[in-house]
Parts: structure tokens; C-alpha cells; sequence
């Protein structure tokens, strides 16, 4: 028997959820009404045809990806706070991303983290196109890193792999170094350590010296 009531965000929600696990292709009107116990005609009335729907799915995920909250007592630990945000928030929905992408929103979906990125580099003291550059840098070092990270856990087990690879024959004499590659790399760590270093380069710049708003030795605050 199908139900009586419904609302559009239970069948935004439910759709949502068959995208991320199956991907955008196994969201069929008949699916849908499957998951959700039932008529096809009620979603129709909610949302539209299955075009309707996605338009609706994907500027739900341009608006959930606005919510960025930076955290951290400097422009520098609030900038890394955002980079881990976006990082976060675009590996929990991949092919909701991707629709994004198919549909032309991209930009659009990143400005509200961009906007919370221009102000902690202004915080920090940059201003014009230093500002804009640091900006720019910190969402393609996002961006690009989640891209290598998920080629890497797309990609077939590789033999021989880093650990069999990685010796101390092939350290240099840095047996410390060959332990440590031939070790998994653990990703969080690696991201908030790359974005950390990257940040603090941008901030420590000679625009930061000498401020004439005042505000250059905040540049010099690291992340903590």
C-alpha cells in the first residue's frame, strides 16, 4: 500500500541517498518510489519528471556545500579548518559532485568557501592579488589532493607496492626514511600537513611585513 504522506525533502533526501551509494544512474523514478514505498506519481507531484529532480539534488549539494564553518584562534588555523571542511565535505558526495560539475555549477558551488577563505588571508593581512592567489592556492591544493586520493583508492592493488619497493637499499642511506614509505600513508594526516605548510608559506610572504593596516604580524601566525 503506498503512503499517504509524503514531503519533498523526503524524497530529495531518499534520492540523495541513492545517488551516493549507487551513483546518479540507479535513481530511476521506479527506484525511488521502491525506496520510499510509494506511487511514482507522488514524486512526480513533489518534485517533477527525473530531470526536475536532479536540478533539485544538485542545488541542494551547491547549498549544502556552503556551510563552511572555520575554526581555529588564527587566520591560519581558520584557512587549514576550511580546507579540511571542503576536503570533508566533497569526499562524502562524489557523484552528487559530479552532477554539480555535468551541470555547470562548480564555481558557483565553491564560492562560499572561497568567500570564508577571503576572509582569513584578509585577517592575515594579504589584500589584491596576493590574496587572490593565496586563495586560489589553498582550493586547488584541496582539490588536486582529492583527486590523487581517490585515483589512489580507485587504482588496482599495485605489486610490487611502496612497502616492497621501499628498502633501505633504496633510501640512501636513510633507513628511517624506507620505514616510514613503506608504510600506508594515512591521508587526514597528510592533507593537514600539506595545507598547513602551504598556508604558512603564503602567509609569511614580504606582504606581510610591515602592513600598513597593521595587521602584518598576524601574517605570521601559524595554523595549530
Amino acid at each position: 500500500m503506498a503512503r499517504s504522506s509524503l514531503t519533498r525533502e523526503e524524497v530529495l533526501d531518499t534520492a540523495g541517498a541513492l545517488v551516493k551509494r549507487h551513483g546518479p544512474q540507479a535513481l530511476t523514478m521506479r527506484a525511488l518510489a521502491a525506496e520510499l514505498g510509494t506511487a511514482v506519481t507522488s514524486i512526480y507531484w513533489h518534485v517533477g519528471n527525473r530531470e526536475s529532480l536532479l536540478d533539485a539534488l544538485v542545488e541542494r549539494t551547491v547549498q549544502e556545500m556552503g556551510i563552511l564553518r572555520p575554526a581555529g584562534r588564527t587566520p591560519a588555523a581558520r584557512i587549514v579548518s576550511v580546507a579540511r571542511g571542503l576536503r570533508r565535505e566533497l569526499r562524502a558526495r562524489p557523484h552528487l559532485i559530479a552532477m554539480v560539475h555535468e551541470r555547470g555549477l562548480t564555481e558557483r558551488m565553491f564560492l562560499p568557501a572561497q568567500q570564508a577563505l577571503v576572509h582569513e588571508v584578509h585577517a592575515a593581512g594579504l589584500r589584491g592579488a596576493r590574496a587572490a592567489a593565496a586563495v586560489r592556492a589553498v582550493q586547488f591544493q584541496t582539490v588536486g589532493f582529492l583527486l590523487v586520493e581517490r585515483n589512489r583508492e580507485r587504482s588496482p592493488v599495485q605489486s610490487p607496492g611502496e612497502g616492497d619497493l621501499w628498502t633501505a637499499s633504496t633510501a640512501d642511506d636513510d633507513p628511517a626514511l624506507a620505514r616510514a614509505l613503506a608504510r600506508p600513508a594515512d591521508p587526514d594526516r597528510l592533507f593537514a600537513d600539506s595545507v598547513r605548510a602551504l598556508v604558512e608559506g603564503l602567509l609569511a610572504g614580504p606582504v606581510q611585513q610591515g602592513s600598513r593596516r597593521g595587521t602584518g604580524m598576524r601574517g605570521r601566525e601559524t595554523a595549530e
